[in-house]
């Protein structure tokens, strides 16, 4: 029953899927930002005050943008970090058929041309291309979500369409 137009229904809460080392950066960061940025922007804060007028100042107004921004992002660290459960090998364990590309999987391609390409599929607070954790919401991360080993995925992407054979499928840890 809702009172005054409010839902008494409970949203539900999203829960983000971290590998056990994603987990780690993100603990540490978040401890870098309470331990020691935060005190280097007090710090700057308090040379920018002992400046001068601070109405004027460009110094003291980047300072307090600075804290803003730490700020932000440790709030936004907690919330993930609060939300968030680490993928185990096991986690897929309890599905039956062959794997399909899902986040905590780790997808082996094959181009057109020949060449094999090594992708885990993550959550996007994770994702670093660079490393081949691509993902779940990226072009390539979506188009191989669902399919398994043997289907053929077409992915357009800024430098036009690339098509990959899924050679395996399986838990990425």
């Amino acid at each position: 029953m809702s009172i005054g137009g409010q839902s008494d229904v409970t949203p539900e809460r999203k829960v983000y899927f971290l590998t056990p080392e994603g987990y780690r950066k993100k603990k540490e960061r978040l401890e870098y930002l309470r331990t020691v940025k935060r005190q280097e922007v007090a710090d700057f804060i308090h040379d920018a005050k002992e400046a001068g007028d601070i109405s004027e100042s460009g110094a003291y107004e980047e300072a307090k943008r600075q804290q803003a921004a730490v700020e932000g992002e440790i709030l936004e660290l907690e919330k993930l970090l609060a939300s968030s459960e680490i993928m185990t090998a096991d986690m897929h364990n309890d599905l039956e058929g062959p794997p399909v590309v899902r986040i905590g999987m780790q997808v082996e391609v094959e181009t057109e041309s020949g060449a094999a390409r090594t992708f885990k599929i993550v959550e996007t607070y994770e994702a670093d291309p660079k490393s081949g954790l691509i993902s779940d919401q990226s072009p390539v991360g979506k188009a191989l979500l669902g399919h398994k080993a043997g289907d053929v995925v077409s992915v357009s992407t800024p430098g036009g369409v690339t098509t990959y054979k899924i050679l395996s499928v399986r838990p990425m840890l």
